[in-house]
């Protein structure tokens, strides 16, 4: 009997290993999936929100637009004091991507795109930028793109951005450019041809994976600053071609006074800024809790130092 006991009790341990075993390659082999297709369709969206694509067929019929300003006081301390801790050039571009990171972890429903008029939730989270190699009106734009993961903190966020500008600062041209100048030097007729056939390859989900990996006009956010040109922001277009669904722009920063409850002026900070959405990817109380949540992260930017509790899934 004692033997009997003990050869029960010692084999649990190994079924459970094993169990463990399966479960830890099924999830490698999930995320291998993932991280080849863009994204997965969503089949359990309400009837409205699958009509709507065939409503507004084009992202420019589908685009609402939304301003807001963010007081910066906590921002600006918490800029200083991560710049104190050793992370030089942290600004509010990597402040507003982080936002945006954490955002996207409690609120996937915002990290959707349309693909051949079907919703689409994407598989990671795509960041492009527009930046100047130098500061001179004849020198041109390069789009960088980076991918960071939902459970990112501000500092990876940071390290992630600033790796992805070096590299792009370091070479001649990005891969983006270098896409960009293989089309352009062919004749207008075939270019003509060739656009209308990525127009009918991304309609059907058939571009290849590495292609929109460097596309700007394929990813989750495209975000620029108007401050560092010290201007207010713009409502930027979002682009038919392509499925981002989000432009987001943010000024310089703005005082203004304002009088208190006590009878006393104080003069506060702010910073604009403006979004282009698609309202085809979700409805008005999606976005309406993600630019809450972004504010929240935002005025509260100590709380992007830590990994968050729980990176949720976007329905199926």
């Amino acid at each position: 009997m004692k033997t009997k006991t003990t050869a029960k009790t010692d084999s649990s341990p190994v079924a459970q290993t094993k169990e463990e075993k399966k479960l830890a390659r099924q999830e490698a082999k999930r995320l291998r999936k993932k991280k080849k297709k863009e994204g997965r369709r969503i089949k359990s969206c309400d009837p409205m929100n699958v009509f709507m694509p065939f409503i507004m067929k084009k992202r420019n019929d589908a685009c609402n637009m939304f301003a807001d300003e963010f007081d910066v006081e906590a921002a600006e301390n918490y800029i200083y004091q991560k710049r104190r801790e050793g992370l030089k050039g942290f600004g509010m571009m990597h402040l507003f991507a982080a936002a945006y990171v954490r955002t996207v972890a409690e609120c996937p429903g915002v990290n959707r795109f349309i693909r051949g008029q079907r919703i689409m939730a994407r598989n990671n989270i795509e960041i492009m930028l527009t930046i100047k190699r130098e500061m001179k009106l004849d020198q041109g734009e390069t789009c960088v793109k980076f991918m960071p993961e939902a459970n990112y903190t501000a500092e990876e966020v940071f390290h992630e951005m600033n790796t992805v500008i070096a590299d792009a600062l370091k070479d001649s041209e990005s891969d983006f450019d270098k896409t960009a100048a293989f089309f352009a030097k062919t004749p207008r007729f075939l270019l003509r041809f060739a656009v209308h056939l990525l127009h009918f390859a991304d309609y059907y989900g058939l571009l290849p994976r590495f292609l929109t990996k460097v596309s700007p006009f394929h990813g989750s956010l495209f975000i620029t600053s108007m401050g560092s040109l010290g201007i207010p922001p713009i409502y930027h277009h979002i682009y038919n071609f392509g499925n981002v669904p989000l432009f987001l722009s943010f000024g310089k920063v703005e005082k203004r006074n304002e009088l208190q409850l006590d009878g006393t002026v104080k003069q506060r900070r702010y910073v604009p800024l403006k979004v282009v959405c698609d309202e085809r990817i979700c409805d008005g109380h999606h976005y309406a809790t993600f630019f809450k949540i972004i504010r929240h992260y935002f005025t509260h930017p100590e709380l992007l130092d830590t990994p968050p509790a729980e990176v949720k899934e976007d329905i199926r």
